[in-house]
């Protein structure tokens, strides 16, 4: 597939004729917005379309630009990508036409960062994915620079720094955490330094705080909300615990201790029926049901695997299996029975340092860091990938849109959009 980067961008109307008549041959259809960090729900599922009728044998390139590094992951509202990237020592955010890959406006800020040296490796960022709550675009930079700009022309609307009053404003290794919004009114994020820091709630349009929880310092996991125990409420892994918090009003509903090495707590919370399943470097895997107790919530531990780790990825859920990527033997993938935490399967070992893992249909998407796209049948009895598309000549460590054009995927520094080539047999 090397020479497919060489080659210029199709023509609109070219690409517009060619991609209905590959959908027509092949039957892949794509999803709409995906609007913040792992979908519409935050659990990776792609949402709005009918299962391919056949796997494409390979990608093609439509379009390929240059953005900037970081791990931050494009999101996409209607035929518009957002991509937040680092270009020297600025932080920039890009609207970009999903036909043809056309820059539609740029902003920048100063964003100077010095790297942990343990963390050197993974360069300057940014980590966190930008959130879309109708026209307005919130980021979150690598040293807590937490933004809000108009989806419609990139205007800065409201930005908060963090300096007076945390002093550090972002954890070890550099603020990861994708910020969420509520209600299409309210913006959640975690910010603040190892030693001191808070999560916040902040009104969408003005950017005032409305509340905050400094019970802990932030970690690098990114918050889901869930109904647990009856109360609706934003799951969070802060430095030290694994919380509850009630959305409206920031009240702690519940707590328990979740501590790892290097306090390098990562992975996003998954919810399963009742169950929270939660995960840490070298700490297992456990799923904890959160249960009323003395007028608030309690969790409870129903199961804990001490076999299966995961440091960076996070799992998804389909059916009743958690699919995910271990830590162990460099990278394994594996399938856990969610009710009991039992190991089902495990593949091959130096799977990679680390996988973004999307539900389609019945179907597990897993874009590794080696830029390899597999498709997995979860409810197998093993680890039987179904195909295997390279898709980038450089690491891929953000999540790929899925979108309605095509499979976008933000390679090292470039942003691109693939389509498909040609069909294999399913």
């Amino acid at each position: 597939m090397r020479h497919c980067w060489r080659m210029t961008r199709l023509s609109t109307a070219a690409f517009a004729v060619w991609m209905v008549g590959c959908c027509l041959l092949t039957g892949v259809a794509f999803a709409q917005d995906w609007p913040q960090w792992r979908g519409p729900n935050r659990d990776g599922y792609i949402v709005g379309l009918t299962l391919p009728e056949s796997w494409p044998a390979s990608w093609r390139p439509v379009w390929r630009i240059e953005v900037g590094e970081g791990y931050s992951s494009p999101v996409l509202v209607g035929d518009r990508l957002y991509v937040f990237a680092r270009e020297d020592e600025q932080e920039v955010l890009r609207a970009v036409s999903l036909v043809d890959g056309k820059v539609l406006w740029v902003q920048k800020y100063p964003a100077p960062y010095e790297v942990n040296p343990a963390a050197r490796a993974h360069g300057k960022g940014p980590k966190s994915t930008p959130v879309v709550g109708g026209n307005k675009i919130v980021t979150l930079g690598i040293s807590g620079i937490l933004s809000c700009w108009s989806t419609e022309d990139g205007k800065l609307l409201w930005q908060h720094r963090f300096e007076d009053r945390f002093g550090e404003t972002s954890p070890d290794f550099g603020t990861a955490m994708s910020p969420m919004v509520l209600d299409g009114q309210r913006v959640l994020a975690f910010v603040g330094g190892p030693e001191k820091g808070a999560f916040c709630a902040w009104d969408l349009a003005s950017g005032k705080e409305l509340w905050q929880w400094a019970g802990d310092p932030p970690a690098y996991s990114s918050p889901v909300l869930a109904t647990l125990g009856g109360r609706e409420q934003v799951v969070i892994q802060s430095r030290r615990f694994c919380s509850g918090l009630d959305p409206q009003t920031g009240e702690l509903l519940w707590q328990v201790p979740f501590v790892t090495q290097y306090n390098v707590n990562i992975v996003t919370p998954v919810v399963w029926n009742d169950l929270l399943i939660v995960s840490g470097f070298r700490r297992g895997t456990t799923a904890y049901r959160i249960v009323p107790q003395g007028g608030k919530l309690a969790a409870q531990e129903v199961w804990h695997n001490k076999e299966v780790s995961m440091y960076m990825n996070s799992p998804v859920v389909v059916g009743d299996r958690l699919i995910g990527l271990a830590q162990e033997q460099r990278g394994q993938f594996f399938a856990l029975d969610a009710a009991s935490g039992k190991v089902l399967w495990r593949s091959e070992p130096k799977q990679g340092e680390n996988a973004a893992l999307l539900v389609l249909g019945k179907y597990v998407l897993a874009l590794t860091t080696g830029s390899e796209l597999i498709v997995l049948d979860p409810a197998a009895d093993s680890f039987k990938p179904i195909v295997r598309w390279k898709v980038a000549e450089t690491p891929t460590w953000a999540h790929p849109v899925w979108s309605k054009a095509g499979l976008v995927v933000k390679e090292f520094r470039h942003l691109a959009l693939l389509a498909p080539e040609s069909r294999s047999a399913n």
